[in-house]
């Protein structure tokens, strides 16, 4: 996605979202959307305890490198409901993708809507295929996931960890 493209999507349940890339002007609005995401989907989507989001962090969400799509989805009043990143590979052949939802957004198709949408986006940019790693608790997104063809294995060395990963060729 090109910097100022907004993407207007509609989840399977009707609630409808505007997708577009991070920008400087966001890390604000992010870190606001950080302190409304649960301990728990934190922990899942930084795979460690984190009880605020550093500024690191969010610099990296808001301007990322070359090889990173990062973006946000806003419900109709503007709030940030959603924020994703795609990542690829320094050969350019995978992406790795990571989705963290608003606690009182969950259950309404963004995960799903935002993840086929990074689906879409690694197959334009030519990846080979798509991956996440998850902690193995995390059995909403590994189902999820698994629903939309990506394939789990066990992480060597890690036993509390998943990788999910959907061939694109």
């Amino acid at each position: 996605m090109t910097s100022g493209e907004i993407a207007h999507l509609q989840t399977r349940s009707g609630f409808r979202l505007s997708v577009r890339t991070a920008s400087t002007e966001d890390e604000t609005k992010l870190a606001k959307f950080f302190k409304q995401v649960g301990p728990e989907d934190l922990r899942f989507c930084f795979l460690s305890t984190v009880r605020n989001v550093s500024h690191d962090r969010l610099v990296a969400m808001v301007d990322p490198d070359s090889r990173t799509d990062s973006v946000i989805a806003e419900n109709e009043e503007g709030e940030i409901v959603a924020a994703a990143m795609l990542a690829g590979d320094q050969a350019g052949d995978r992406g790795e993708v990571a989705v963290s939802i608003r606690g009182d957004h969950k259950g309404r198709g963004i995960g799903w809507t935002l993840l086929d949408y990074l689906v879409a986006a690694a197959r334009a940019w030519g990846y080979a295929s798509i991956e996440s790693i998850e902690d193995r608790q995390n059995r909403a997104a590994i189902a999820l996931e698994q629903e939309m063809g990506f394939v789990a294995q066990p992480v060597d060395g890690e036993p509390t960890l998943i990788l999910v990963r959907k061939s694109l060729s």
